[in-house]
């Protein structure tokens, strides 16, 4: 079954196709940041059971600026759903609703959660929910962070914090990690 929808074409899971690679999926994103200009990089492909995650980073200063997920059978690139839509504060659509699509004026280092509260929510959350899980560090976007889940020294999955109220949000939609590169 294939389909596009709410998540960009996320979810063709026909066995009988091949998925592209993971460098594939990192040329998609990098063909897809074009549109924003000069000033944003990849910072991570991790190939999921599902999609591809890309985390992308500001060049001058080093702060991830969006996740995106590409489709692992047409290599289609969406904003992740959740946190990088509903909370980054520069570069999602929520915030171009105060100041221009794509080019909000949020900062990372405004935030009055701290990257170790961060973690502190976090695990509390696995602690809670999914147990034997543990929290990497807190990467810092615009407006939250998001955070690796670690099982017997493994990537997981992953969840964020939001910066501001230290909501937790799990990402459920990926499906189990294969593998990280593509860079």
């Amino acid at each position: 079954m294939s389909g596009g929808g709410m998540m960009g074409g996320q979810g063709n899971y026909n066995s009988s196709v091949n998925p592209i690679g993971i460098d594939q999926a990192a040329n998609a994103a990098r063909s897809y940041l074009n549109g924003y200009g000069p000033g944003l990089r990849i910072a991570e492909v991790m190939e999921f059971a599902r999609n591809y995650y890309v985390e992308v980073e500001e060049t001058d200063t080093g702060i991830h600026a969006m996740e995106l997920l590409v489709d692992k059978y047409n290599g289609a690139v969406s904003p992740e759903p959740g946190p990088n839509m509903m909370w980054n504060a520069r570069y999602s659509m929520m915030s171009g609703m105060m100041g221009g699509y794509g080019r909000g004026q949020g900062t990372a280092d405004a935030m009055p959660v701290s990257p170790e509260r961060a973690m502190e929510l976090a695990q509390q959350y696995l602690d809670s929910k999914m147990r034997g899980l543990v929290v990497a560090e807190a990467d810092p976007f615009y407006g939250y962070y998001t955070l690796h889940t670690v099982k017997n020294g493994k990537i997981g999955g992953m969840l964020s914090v939001n910066g501001y109220t230290g909501a937790v949000w799990y990402h459920g939609w990926h499906g189990p990690f294969i593998e990280a590169g593509g860079i």
